[in-house]
This record gives C-alpha cells, sequence and structure tokens, in this order.
C-alpha cells in the first residue's frame, strides 16, 4: 500500500501543493511582516483572531461536515443552506452585541487597543463560517483544485494587504494585519460560492424550507455533540492567547501567536488537507477493522517521513530566527522549540481527525474535547496560585497538550477496537518522553 494510491493519494496532493504555495506566500512575507508590526502588534491582531476563530466554530452548527455524508446532492445542498442560513444569523446576533457591549468585551480581553477592531469582528465570523461551509461541499463534489485556488488567493489577497496597510501606517495596534486577513478571508469565500453558483446552480432549485428542516433533524448529532466539541477544541486552541495578553502582556501573546503559526503552517499544510480527503474517503463507511489499519499505517508513513525535516526545522531555528525575522524577534526560537511537540503531535496524529464522525460517535469526541478544555483551562488557572516563571509554564503548556492530544487519539483506537493500541501507544509515549527532554535541556540548559 502506498500514500500515493489511486485517486485518494492525488486528491491529497492536489490539495497539499495549493495549500503549500499559500504558506509559502505567507512564509516568504513574515519577515516583511515582522520588520513592519511589533509582537504587540501581533499580540492585538492574535486575540482578535482567537475571538473570531472561536464564534466562527458556532457559527453554522457544524452541519457543514454533515454536507459529506448524504448519498443525494439534492439532500446535501439543503444542508449546505441550512448551514450558511445559520452563519447568517449568527453575525447578525454578534454584529448587535458587539455595537452594545463593545467597551466592555475590549476590557474583559485586556487590550483595550481592539476596541475599534471589534466592529469588525462579525464580518469575519460570517466569512469564516461561509468559508467553511463553501469549503466541505467542494470537499464533497472533489472540487480539490478549485479548493487549493481558493487558499492561495486568501493567502496572496492578505499578505498584499497586510505590507500595503503597515507601509501606509494607516492603521495602528494591529489593524494592518485584522484588516488583510479579512479581505483575504473574504476572497477565498467569494471565490468558492461563486465555484458552486456555477457548477451547481441546478441544485439551488431544490433547497426549499421542508427539507432544510427534515435533514437538520437527521443530522442533529452535528450541533448536538459536534459543535461542543469543535467549540472546546477552538475554545483550549485558543484561550492560551487571549490568556497570555490579558495576564502576561501583548509582547507575549504576539510571540506565542507566530512561533504557532510559523509551527502549525506547514502541519496544517498537510494535516487539514490529508484529514479531509481522508474524510471523504471513510465517508463510504469501510468496518473498524480496515479503519484501524488504515490509520496505523498512515500514521507511521507520516511519522516516518516528518520527523528528520522537522526536527532540523525545530532544532537549528536558534540560529536564523533573528536574522530572518529581525531584532525584536531574537526570542522567538524559544516559543518555536516548546511548542514544536504538539505541533508534530499533530501532525504524525492527522488521520484521527474525523473517525468518530465517520462512525457516528460525536458524543465521545465531546466529551473528550470537553475534558481536554477542563485539563487546560486547569492548568492556565494554575498560574494564579503559582508563582511559574514565563518559559517553565509554556512548556509545561505544551508537554500537557501533547499528553492530552495522546490520551483523545487512545479512545479513538480503542472503539475502533485497533489491535495494535498497545504497540501505538509505547510509541506516542516514547516520543514525547525524548522529545520533551531534548526541549528541556535546549531551552533550560540543565
Amino acid at each position: 500500500m502506498s500514500i500515493f494510491q489511486e485517486n485518494f493519494g492525488r486528491n491529497v496532493i492536489t490539495l497539499v501543493t495549493g495549500t503549500a504555495f499559500a504558506q509559502a506566500i505567507v512564509f516568504a512575507a513574515t519577515p516583511i511582516l515582522t520588520r513592519i508590526y511589533t509582537p504587540d502588534d501581533y499580540g492585538v491582531f492574535a486575540v482578535y483572531m482567537a475571538v473570531v476563530s472561536i464564534l466562527a466554530a458556532l457559527s453554522s452548527g457544524r452541519y457543514e461536515l454533515a454536507t459529506m455524508l448524504p448519498v443525494k446532492d439534492k439532500d446535501a445542498i439543503n444542508i449546505l443552506a441550512l448551514s450558511v442560513l445559520l452563519s447568517t444569523t449568527m453575525s447578525i446576533i454578534l454584529f448587535v452585541i458587539v455595537i452594545i457591549f463593545n467597551k466592555e468585551i475590549a476590557t474583559y480581553l485586556g487590550n483595550e487597543k481592539i476596541s475599534t477592531w471589534l466592529y469588525l469582528m462579525p464580518i469575519s465570523v460570517f466569512c469564516m463560517g461561509m468559508y467553511q461551509s463553501f469549503n466541505y461541499w467542494n470537499n464533497r463534489k472533489k472540487q480539490y483544485l478549485k479548493i487549493s485556488q481558493s487558499k492561495v488567493m486568501q493567502s496572496s489577497s492578505t499578505v498584499t494587504s497586510n505590507i500595503y496597510l503597515g507601509l501606509e501606517k494607516s492603521f495602528s495596534a494591529g489593524g494592518g494585519l485584522i484588516t488583510g486577513g479579512l479581505v483575504g478571508q473574504a476572497i477565498a469565500t467569494v471565490f468558492l460560492g461563486l465555484t458552486i453558483a456555477k457548477k451547481d446552480s441546478t441544485l439551488l432549485n431544490d433547497i426549499n424550507r421542508k427539507k432544510i428542516l427534515i435533514l437538520g433533524k437527521k443530522y442533529k448529532k452535528f450541533p448536538i455533540y459536534d459543535l461542543p466539541a469543535y467549540t472546546a477544541f477552538t475554545m483550549y486552541s485558543n484561550m492560551a492567547v487571549i490568556f497570555f495578553n490579558k495576564f502576561f502582556n501583548p509582547s507575549v501573546a504576539g510571540f506565542y501567536f507566530l512561533a504557532n503559526r510559523l509551527m502549525q503552517a506547514p502541519i496544517t499544510l498537510f494535516s487539514k488537507s490529508f484529514s479531509d480527503v481522508f474524510y471523504q474517503k471513510l465517508s463510504q463507511r469501510p468496518s473498524n477493522e480496515i479503519i484501524s489499519k488504515e490509520l496505523n499505517y498512515y500514521s507511521l508513513k507520516i511519522a516516518k517521513l516528518s520527523m528528520a525535516p522537522f526536527l532540523i526545522i525545530v532544532y537549528t531555528s536558534s540560529l536564523y530566527v533573528e536574522f530572518i525575522f529581525g531584532q525584536e524577534w531574537k526570542d522567538l526560537y524559544k516559543y518555536i522549540v516548546i511548542f514544536s511537540i504538539p505541533s508534530f503531535f499533530k501532525l504524525w496524529l492527522s488521520p484521527y481527525g474525523h473517525i468518530l464522525k465517520t462512525i457516528n460517535r460525536q458524543e465521545i469526541s465531546m466529551y473528550s474535547h470537553m475534558l481536554r478544555l477542563v485539563l487546560m483551562a486547569g492548568y492556565l488557572a494554575s498560574y494564579f496560585y503559582i508563582e511559574y516563571e514565563i518559559l517553565w509554564f509554556l512548556f509545561i503548556y505544551a508537554i500537557l497538550e501533547s499528553s492530552i492530544h495522546i490520551l483523545m487519539v487512545w479512545f479513538v483506537d480503542k472503539v475502533v477496537s485497533n489491535q495494535e493500541l498497545y504497540k501505538v501507544s509505547v510509541y506516542r509515549i516514547s516520543a514525547l518522553s525524548i522529545l520533551g527532554l531534548v526541549n528541556f535541556q535546549i531551552i533550560f540548559g540543565v
């Protein structure tokens, strides 16, 4: 068996290639952006994006995932319509809330500089929610080239806007980053929307209220179980940024955000593309035995292919960070090293992303994500009782995040009756231990 077999391999390559080009644009522009925008600016942008991501997770009720499941396109288009309707409603409600409680929200987030930019938040949430819905429809229709093109459009327009607005000094406090991000998201969303209108326009006539209600009820597990699970996932993925901004300073949030962007971008490049195509493949309802074999094969393949280049990039970061990103960012390598561990496990275990949805066990996903949120929030709360030095705090946070990730995929392996559960668990725990010791030595020199 080969990772490039059949259409599956070609589809992954198509998405990865487009995403790679999109990420290459961002990477190429980052040394320019870090000389235009300060860590504090990135901190404001990070808080804005954290809140937008959490709200966007709620916007469509996770019905966009259900567009992959119906046999008939006539049913799927009604689910798409439902997710679009929910995103629109959510954005309107959010706009009213922002107008009424603008100052209170800014104060709660711990950064009054973000106040002006909160008015753009409903538009950002709307665009992100719509993009998610359109993306899954195009995934269903195997329009992987169009999805890739949308990512390239988003990156290029975002970067262009970021640089232009930064050099013009039109906006302060990270406003150029926020506005540029919105421009890119809007362009990508419109592009995918026009693709649907062009290629599937005849299906739009099949949308009707009764069908939307019937299908909404049929796939109610997505808002009941997957929505809380994904919201919990998004919250614990983003709450650290808000926490660091509020209780440390915007600069720490900026370092954390950029380190994660640099680490997660190449990870997401593969894992999101792979996971989406893998989900499409598994939607054909294979047996648990086949799912287990696929998980074991692809996880091992990913680990073997990625380990060496990943470690080289991470452990040589102290040699190139200041030169590439500028003197203000010289400590960035410490954040890169610390968060390399959860990033690597995200890549390694990416095949597990949609398994519980495929076998209709979203309730397990919900409970595990809720547990993860509670544990991560509990650790952040420990800051008020234990006097951590910032790097110690971040290091333990990264180890805890990785450990919980391993625990969550263990649950999945149990559910699908993975015959190699013990062996793969030993591999994961051993890798975490070794990487943790190496990173500890690099950061603390002990």
